[in-house]
């Protein structure tokens, strides 16, 4: 598949570069980006969260009443989980929530969007050439808008960290940036319009070769 080149002006450079078949013109694997980006979302869970069971609210542990003979139902202690303030029956622990998947059910994942992406002319390659001068966030919107992109949720693919343009990209809802060796099924998914960098399709041609 042949797209255009264009500058970081939104102008066609004149230039094509052929996108990898193998990676840019599979038939996608839906379940295998499930997969993943359920991976994804499971291992930024923290698993901190915590309820007291019966054994550690403040409270004192005497019987309330004799077991039997009073006519109504049996009773613990204040701590028992009928009570108000009492403890939570099987609340939630401290754990962990991520899981493995093979290298190679994600490698397919990410050949999947970018496959659906292509197919569906969400791709556009800009020159390498494209860097920022100064952190200008407005530098950023202004190049964003020349594609037509201003509005939209954007990821921006650089062949290396680029500290201006991160900088400059960071307090925009709508924009991520990454580099080539870390891109991500959820991330690729997530945005309307990827913006590759030439020199970044190398990158990731052997990164899911």
């Amino acid at each position: 598949m042949e797209v255009a080149v264009f500058d970081h002006t939104g102008k066609e450079t004149g230039r094509k570069v052929v996108l990898s078949d193998a990676i840019f013109g599979i038939a996608p694997n839906e379940h295998a980006v499930y997969l993943d980006v359920k991976q994804h979302l499971a291992n930024k869970r923290q698993g901190t969260h915590k309820a007291k069971e019966r054994s550690e609210v403040s409270g004192s542990t005497r019987k309330l009443h004799k077991q039997k003979g009073t006519g109504g139902s049996r009773k613990g202690d204040i701590n028992s989980p009928i009570f108000r303030g009492g403890g939570r029956v099987f609340g939630p622990r401290p754990r962990d929530y991520s899981f493995k998947i093979n290298k190679k059910v994600k490698d397919v994942a990410r050949k999947s969007v970018l496959s659906v992406k292509a197919a569906n002319t969400g791709i556009t390659v800009i020159a390498s050439d494209f860097t920022l001068q100064a952190p200008k966030t407005k530098d950023y919107i202004k190049f964003l808008e020349s594609f037509s992109a201003g509005d939209k949720k954007t990821l921006l693919i650089l062949p290396e960290k680029n500290d201006n343009v991160v900088l400059s990209s960071r307090n925009l809802q709508k924009a991520r940036v990454t580099t080539a060796n870390q891109i991500n099924t959820y991330d690729l998914l997530h945005a309307d319009t990827l913006l590759i960098s030439e020199s970044s399709l190398p990158i990731i041609e052997e990164l899911l070769k």
